[in-house]
């Protein structure tokens, strides 16, 4: 039986060109590393997985296919941060009712990322 959400992975041309961004940007521990792919969150719950896929060439050509969601506890906070570091956001931190709050960037490689916070 299925039980739920395990893993995503965002493959790329060269995922050592987005762990910096992933890991030291972002925050997200590296939780298993090897030749050609990288599991970073705190491999207790649902990774997130960077590889280097021989089919992926450039920046994403539809970023809205899919979007990587991940938990805050204080998005404020982390928004504030991540544009301090150079991050730009297509969406500031919005309320889509039941007191949840996303905001929404792109990782250096166009792929769409959002931060949310039950607030």
């Amino acid at each position: 039986m299925i039980k739920g959400l395990g893993w995503a992975s965002i493959w790329s041309e060269d995922h050592t060109k987005l762990l910096p961004f992933y890991r030291d940007t972002l925050g997200l521990g590296v939780s298993m590393e090897s030749e050609g792919f990288v599991v970073v969150g705190d491999g207790n719950g649902v990774a997130l997985g960077l590889g280097t896929h021989s089919e992926v060439k450039g920046k994403a050509s539809d970023p809205y296919r899919h979007m990587v969601g991940l938990d805050s506890d204080d998005i404020d906070g982390d928004v504030e941060r991540l544009k301090e570091a150079g991050v730009e956001f297509i969406e500031e931190p919005s309320d889509y009712g039941d007191g949840m709050h996303i905001a929404t960037f792109r990782d250096p490689e166009g792929n769409v990322i959002q931060i949310s916070q039950q607030k």
